[in-house]
């Protein structure tokens, strides 16, 4: 029989003070400050007034904090506010709102660039990724009321839809525009846009010819294509099946068709891919066409374009080097930008939470800031540990909502942890980690 626990039983008491359930919550607002981000608000978002009690870019980052911590609205400011030996004074929810409301084009400007240098003090610390792959992608946010610029979607929904990118290694949120819902999938002004946002946010000289671009089908666009080559850059796109495309993936030999590879460049089973035969010259210089012939999984509906059984993927790049498995699997592997929506979603994204759409786009600006400092503490403090790869849900569970008691003692301050918490001690390395980062 299995034990359990009978609530009428338990005995409740209110005698222990100094509790606080947010003790990993704490890590977010201390990185913001150890990396220079904290300063870089504050002193560029000042008002300079007497009468105001809270720094602008303090309220800011705490918002941010907020939103990575779990927040989907100000309300749940409370949750930072309730805890101030370990946050500090936190806004009201009506001063946090006048904040937000004052974030105007060059205010969230500032905050890009304060996130930018962030974002190069933390490089500089742990290390640029091996190679900078830039992912471009629009997502679909519904909205439940009539908000400013909600309009209705290709899903037959109603709200907005954002064009985002993120860092393929890292899961950094780069840029992001609101859209209405109504936005078109293939609009090469926003796809130029962000791509121009993303790369403000690299540091200097992280930019080159190795910097990969990549999307799925909406960003092949001459003009979008035509930009990412103006600016030394290689793309890899998803490319329509058109007649021409479709006749030219029925035309290669048998003996053409090479084994596709995984991420891990192991064979994939069921899979082929070959490099088509087309007229490219409308396209940049270099472009080239690699198809990926493989048989649906069981169950799989096929539809007009497969044949023989076969479903057929094609890509445009402009990227170099014979291994077309290789540059076919690079490809096939932009996949992993849908975790990074998933995760802005759990994140601040699933809902934009006010009616007026500047509000929405300053939201929108500190929710990926929010998975910014996330990414950055996974990043930073919990290298090594199986906590780095935990997506927000589960590390908000294990680490951030950790319990702890607060103790003062000797002027000074102890957060004590329960001994029997299986993450504990990665909680107590991720502090050492941070108390250890090097003065900016």
């Amino acid at each position: 029989m299995n034990a359990t626990t009978q609530l009428s039983r338990i005995k409740v008491s209110r005698d222990i003070s100094g509790l606080t359930s947010r003790a990993g919550t704490a890590l977010l607002a201390g990185l913001s400050d150890a990396i220079g981000l904290t300063e870089s608000l504050v002193r560029g978002l000042a008002v300079h007034s007497r009468s105001v009690r809270h720094d602008p870019g303090r309220i800011v980052r705490d918002i941010a904090v907020m939103i990575a911590d779990g927040g989907d609205a100000l309300t749940d400011l409370g949750a930072l506010r309730d805890q101030e030996v370990l946050f500090g004074q936190v806004a009201s929810d009506a001063t946090a709102y006048r904040a937000l409301e004052r974030l105007d084009a060059g205010a969230l400007a500032h905050v890009r660039g304060s996130l930018a240098a962030a974002r190069a003090r933390v490089w500089a610390l742990i290390g640029a990724p091996k190679r900078i792959i830039l992912d471009i992608d629009a997502t679909l946010i519904c909205a439940h009321s009539e908000k400013e610029g909600a309009a209705g979607t290709y899903k037959r929904g109603f709200g907005f839809h954002p064009l985002l990118c993120f860092l393929a290694a890292t899961g950094e949120a780069l840029a992001g525009i609101l859209r209405p819902g109504n936005a078109g999938s293939n609009t090469a002004a926003d796809h130029i846009e962000v791509l121009d946002l993303a790369l403000a946010q690299l540091p200097v000289g992280a930019a080159g010819p190795g910097v990969l671009v990549r999307c799925d089908s909406a960003g092949a666009t001459h003009a979008f294509l035509d930009a990412v080559v103006a600016r030394g850059l290689s793309f890899s796109v998803g490319f329509d099946l058109t007649e021409s495309v479709r006749e030219a993936c029925l035309a290669v030999a048998e003996d053409a068709w090479i084994a596709a590879t995984d991420s891990h460049g192991e064979p994939r089973d069921g899979a082929w891919v070959a490099e088509l035969d087309l007229d490219l010259s409308a396209w940049p210089a270099g472009s080239r066409a690699i198809c990926r012939r493989e048989r649906p999984h069981p169950g799989a509906q096929l539809s007009f374009t497969d044949v023989d059984g076969h479903r057929f993927q094609v890509l445009l790049t402009n990227q170099r080097g014979g291994r077309i498995a290789r540059l076919e699997a690079l490809h096939h592997s932009r996949a992993s930008i849908e975790d990074s929506i998933r995760c802005g979603k759990a994140s601040g994204l699933r809902n934009l939470p006010f009616r007026s759409y500047p509000m929405n786009e300053a939201w929108l600006a500190l929710a990926l800031a929010g998975c910014d400092l996330m990414a950055w503490t996974r990043m930073l403090l919990l290298q090594g540990s199986e906590l780095a790869n935990c997506e927000p849900k589960r590390l908000r569970y294990r680490l951030l909502h950790v319990a702890g008691r607060v103790v003062r003692h000797a002027r000074g301050i102890s957060l004590r942890l329960s001994r029997s918490w299986p993450w504990g001690e990665t909680l107590v390395t991720a502090f050492a980690r941070l108390q250890a980062l090097p003065a900016g």
